[in-house]
């Protein structure tokens, strides 16, 4: 189960949150593999963030995964992201922070059950 969960200092008032989601969970779903189904993305604006000194526009993200995690999947994953973020909220790619977790199965609680 792939979650993703993205904060960023942008005001989301106004954006097109749903464009937003359904783009990261296509993303996510296409490059690590796994079913669209499984994919869960959380967005999360005006949250206090300072990056670089700065207060203008940035994201974090955290991606956990069951498997399907790489360094060469890790790339495209940042790179797809951090595309989504600086087109839809104008966060530019360099002000993006992506941190990956390779997680086990039996870490995922899901339906009653684990992974």
């Amino acid at each position: 189960m792939p979650c993703l969960n993205i904060s960023t200092n942008v005001n989301l008032d106004g954006v097109n949150t749903s464009a937003i989601l359904s783009e990261a969970s296509s993303q996510v779903a296409k490059i690590i593999g796994k079913p669209e189904s499984y994919v869960m993305i959380v967005l999360k604006g005006s949250v206090p963030i300072a990056f670089g000194g700065t207060e203008q526009p940035a994201a974090y993200g955290e991606l956990v995964s069951v498997g399907g995690l790489s360094g060469d999947v890790n790339k495209k994953l940042s790179s797809a992201i951090a595309t989504i973020l600086e087109s839809k909220l104008s966060v530019p790619k360099s002000r993006f922070f992506l941190k990956f977790f390779d997680s086990k199965g039996s870490h995922f609680g899901w339906n009653g059950s684990t992974f």
